[in-house]
């Protein structure tokens, strides 16, 4: 009889960060209230809730398991917990790439040592201090540093197709970028964000300190690639979507980065070679995903044709198909594509929001009840503002 060696392959482990934008009840407007959640959220969650760059931002961590099951429940026992917290102090959890509003004064950073030294080294990205972007992060368990680089060689093809999945970002500070994931472009000021190089275990060492000893970064922490081996946890970090309000669909991608990492496991220890993709067609991919999400086309960056967003996500669930049968989330990574299809996505569902009264703040909403459906937020009525940027005050 002939096994399977894929169906003798151990789960993966995986885990999921979620970052969140905390804004005022009434005005749907940025606040930095993260202190004060972040402590109260603490007594409940302890390490597993956590500060950001900016004091309007909080992230939550699950713990790293090998059930999808279990990962969701994590994450929405962190949401509920979390929610929690905000509604203590007058505020929303907002689940968007980017603020839908803009804050009604400037956002301050929090007072980490570190991030003062990157708002000092990097002031001309920051900008106005408004830019606050929120993402969702993937981690894979791997054995160590070689195998996360492995891992990151042979998906790099994949994760425009990951990144348009999850986009989830349309409006930023009172408009419409045109664009279904800002964050994309917003957070790619900063230094080394986009594809990751392909990289052995050597080559990933020199280019870390040559980063560092040059002055590019502040330390190892700031790569910033779409897929990178963490520096303080055995994982390979995926880090190309937008936190999404819709919980299924964070499970679906976290189904999806695991399924494949899964699946090139094989590969790996059969000593095939990574795809080979061409730089400028990867980056152009990337760019088409942040444009167009699910809505449009996106590029093979292999083969290099244009195809609608959709084809590549079928292709990246066959590509998928054989890690995600030994995990046995086959099943499930279908029924929650077919429920993204219905849905159109984050980035989709937030225009719809929008377009039924041409206000800001019923985005905000939306994304609030989407974010904690079992039990909500307490919404206020939106109070007028006086920046005339914002329709959310439109009557």
């Amino acid at each position: 009889m002939t096994v399977d060696s894929r169906a003798q392959t151990p789960k993966l482990t995986m885990g999921v960060e979620e970052e969140f934008i905390l804004v005022d009840r009434r005005s749907r407007a940025p606040v930095g209230r993260g202190p004060l959640v972040i402590a109260e959220a603490a007594h409940r969650l302890g390490a597993l809730v956590q500060p950001e760059f900016f004091t309007a931002q909080v992230e939550v961590c699950t713990r790293p398991t090998s059930s999808t099951a279990a990962l969701a429940a994590d994450l929405a026992r962190l949401r509920r917990e979390l929610g929690r917290a905000a509604a203590g102090e007058q505020c929303l959890l907002l689940a968007s790439g980017t603020p839908v509003i803009p804050p009604e004064r400037p956002l301050t950073i929090t007072p980490d040592e570190r991030y003062q030294r990157m708002a000092t080294r990097f002031a001309s990205v920051i900008g106005a201090r408004d830019q606050v972007v929120c993402g969702c992060h993937v981690h894979i368990g791997v054995e160590d540093r070689a195998q996360a680089l492995e891992f990151s060689n042979r998906i790099r093809p994949w994760l425009p197709v990951l990144q348009a999945l999850a986009a989830n970002s349309p409006f930023d500070r009172g408009r419409d970028t045109g664009y279904a994931s800002w964050r994309a472009v917003a957070h790619g000021r900063w230094p080394t964000v986009g594809p990751s190089p392909v990289l052995d275990e050597g080559a990933y060492e020199r280019i870390a300190d040559d980063l560092v000893r040059c002055g590019a970064l502040l330390d190892r922490r700031m790569i910033y690639w779409y897929a990178r081996p963490s520096e303080h946890v055995p994982t390979l970090e995926i880090r190309v979507a937008d936190v999404n309000a819709d919980l299924d669909t964070v499970i679906l991608l976290a189904a999806l980065v695991r399924g494949l990492a899964a699946t090139v496991l094989p590969e790996i220890d059969e000593g095939r070679p990574p795809p080979y993709v061409e730089g400028g067609r990867l980056r152009e991919a990337h760019r088409l995903a942040a444009l167009h999400g699910l809505d449009g086309d996106g590029l093979d960056p292999c083969g290099g044709g244009r195809l609608p967003a959709w084809d590549l996500v079928d292709r990246l669930r066959e590509r998928a198909a054989p890690g995600l049968g030994a995990s046995g989330d086959l099943l499930l990574v279908d029924t929650l594509l077919d429920h993204l299809r219905a849905t159109g996505g984050g980035a989709a569902a937030q225009r719809a929001a929008h377009r039924r009264h041409g206000r800001l703040s019923d985005v905000v909403d939306a994304l609030a009840r989407e974010v904690l459906p079992w039990e909500g937020q307490q919404l206020e009525r939106p109070c007028p503002r006086p920046d005339p940027r914002d329709p959310s005050s439109r009557r």
